[in-house]
């Protein structure tokens, strides 16, 4: 549709609204049970709006800048909780208030033009038993709050999220026990869709969170250990693919405005790069043009998620960004719309570099069309008060809302936006190192020290930490290591990933090897038994991981020594469980082409 149609439809929308303002019934506006809206059009079932014929890339721009309601009704421990609890303790489990009218109306006038609500269900269904019922008090309860957004002019997400980590059923080795998890995912949407069939299309489903990915084959017996999944990344694709077009086709039978509901379908791991993999793929769909992808954006995360590094903004952190959200109009030229369901800066109090984030960021998405939902637990919108805490924060926000551009040229407004992160990129300072630069990525277990973190380098660390870096000119012995001893804890509590890297290291010296020589810990050599790997993520940086706990098989981009990767231990060669505090960490390894 061109940006004169597209105008053309929004001014349309907006009179729709007025008209069934002035005119309507006098019953409660926003749950879609009352008489239906102005220009809607009848289909099978009886169900329109006049949001029926609208593409998934209009309605995106329609919901403009977005907040997530978190920690609040995902927070629901079956463990602790059961299902038959207080309504109120399954909302306020994670320490969030009971969420009011005048919250959510807060966060309209922020600025927010949508909210997602991330809800754990399975505290309301005891599926163990076969039951899948939703328990009614509880459903009302999530019925209401979607109210206060609809009474708010809000665009509205409700999904399923996290919810006691039952998404590993997917991977377990028993097939029965697969077959249960998809009995469970199945009956859950077929209960949602059924409640909020009368609901018309501003509400949205998204039909996971973060788990539909690697983590479906997470622990999800409550018992030690990470993991009981038994599928390869190959298989996970498969499962992912599987389980989200089973989603559509739940929700498109169930009838009512499901079936023209624009759905939200989570990318692999929501991570940008792993839902641009061609292992990915969107789900067919009988409703044309309703299907949005929904990826999360935290990048870096040592400063967006653990906050162990404050600073961001040099060139290399403008092209990352830049670079990455371009990558997702893999959706758009196909004709889905985009979702960034989690972003933000989560461990700031406002200021430059978090101000100069926010901006390059939601500039990226008003360039491309993007629908960004700010993560939100009472950390930038305090719902307290019921509003922002952070002045320049605020303006922004509100700078980029829906009412700011409406009336924009769409073509126009988005070229404005992209020059505006091609200009930011351009002014950065650039740090260019063309040498090859080797160092120890690091970060402690409770995320409260970091060390570059990440194949770019340098990319910050913690206050006081030493670091001893070395420049790689070729074949030879090197040396690199951390000291702790001076940051503010006076040492590392343990760690969840320690690597060694060698920054541009593919690019300089193609196929070489790093072999350790020597690991010295707190002062006392390591015993290393298990065998070690090389490999890169980016291609441009070589890395042997000393710990990483994400990584559970060999990467394909593996090589050893002994020309055998299948043989060394995918996850490295030590164990947070040995080192309960790391005051110094020191490597001497070789860096060669293999032999």
């Amino acid at each position: 549709m061109t940006s004169k149609k597209l105008r053309f439809t929004v001014l349309l929308l907006v009179l729709a609204m007025v008209i069934t303002a002035i005119c309507g019934c006098g019953k409660k506006s926003g749950t879609g049970t009352d008489a239906k809206g102005a220009g809607e059009n009848e289909t099978q079932s009886g169900k329109s709006s006049e949001y029926a014929d609208m593409t998934a890339i209009e309605f995106t721009r329609l919901m403009g800048n977005g907040i997530n309601l978190g920690n609040t009704f995902e927070s629901g421990d079956r463990t602790k909780l059961g299902t038959k609890s207080a309504i109120n303790l399954y909302e306020t489990n994670w320490n969030q208030p009971v969420t009011t009218k005048e919250m959510v109306q807060g966060m309209k006038d922020a600025g927010f033009d949508s909210i997602r609500i991330p809800i754990a269900w399975t505290c309301a269904i005891n599926y163990e038993d076969g039951d899948y019922t939703i328990r009614q008090e509880f459903m009302d309860r999530i019925k209401e709050v979607v109210g206060y957004a609809l009474d708010a002019d809000m665009k509205v997400i409700i999904n399923d999220h996290w919810d006691n980590q039952w998404w590993g059923m997917f991977g377990d080795k028993d097939t029965s026990v697969r077959e249960n998890a998809m009995t469970l995912y199945k009956e859950m949407w077929k209960g949602i869709a059924e409640s909020f069939k009368d609901y018309d299309e501003r509400v949205v489903f998204e039909g996971a969170n973060e788990e539909l990915g690697d983590r479906l084959n997470d622990n999800w017996k409550n018992t030690a250990g990470k993991q009981t999944g038994v599928l390869t990344q190959d298989e996970c694709y498969e499962t992912v693919n599987t389980i989200n077009q089973t989603f559509v086709d739940v929700i498109r039978a169930a009838g009512g405005y499901n079936e023209t509901r624009f759905l939200l379908i989570p990318g692999y791991d929501t991570n940008v790069a792993k839902t641009c993999d061609d292992r990915y793929k969107m789900p067919t769909d009988t409703a044309k043009d309703k299907l949005i992808v929904s990826v999360h954006y935290y990048d870096p995360s040592n400063y967006c998620i653990d906050g162990s590094v404050s600073d961001w903004g040099v060139k290399a952190d403008y092209t990352n960004m830049n670079t990455t959200l371009k990558s997702l109009t893999k959706f758009t030229d196909a004709g889905y719309g985009v979702i960034i369901g989690e972003w933000g800066v989560l461990k700031s109090e406002g200021g430059e570099d978090m101000c100069n984030y926010y901006e390059n960021f939601l500039n990226n998405c008003d360039a491309y069309g993007y629908a960004p939902m700010l993560w939100d637990c009472s950390t930038v919108y305090d719902r307290s008060t019921c509003k922002m805490k952070y002045d320049d924060v605020a303006k922004i926000i509100t700078n980029h809302s829906f009412d700011k551009q409406k009336d924009a040229d769409v073509e126009e407004f988005k070229a404005a936006a992209l020059k505006k992160t091609q200009k930011a990129e351009s002014d950065a300072q650039d740090v260019v190192i063309e040498d090859g630069t080797a160092w120890i990525m690091f970060n402690s277990s409770d995320y409260q020290v970091s060390y570059a973190v990440g194949d770019d380098h340098p990319s910050g660390g913690t206050a006081g930490i030493k670091a001893e870096e070395a420049v790689v000119t070729g074949e030879g012995t090197y040396t690199v290591s951390l000291d702790f001893t001076e940051t503010a804890g006076k040492y590392a509590t343990s760690f969840v990933f320690a690597a060694i890297g060698i920054y541009n290291g593919e690019k300089l010296f193609p196929g070489y090897i790093i072999d350790i020589q020597e690991l010295v810990i707190n002062g006392e050599k390591v015993d290393i038994k298990d065998k070690w790997y090389t490999t890169t993520d980016d291609k441009k940086c070589t890395r042997l991981n000393l710990y990483n706990g994400w990584v559970s098989s060999i990467p394909d981009a593996a090589r050893t020594s002994d020309g055998d990767p299948a043989s060394a231990n995918p996850t490295g060669v030590i164990l947070p469980e040995d080192y309960t505090q790391i005051k110094t960490i020191s490597v001497t390894f070789t860096y060669g082409p293999a032999k």
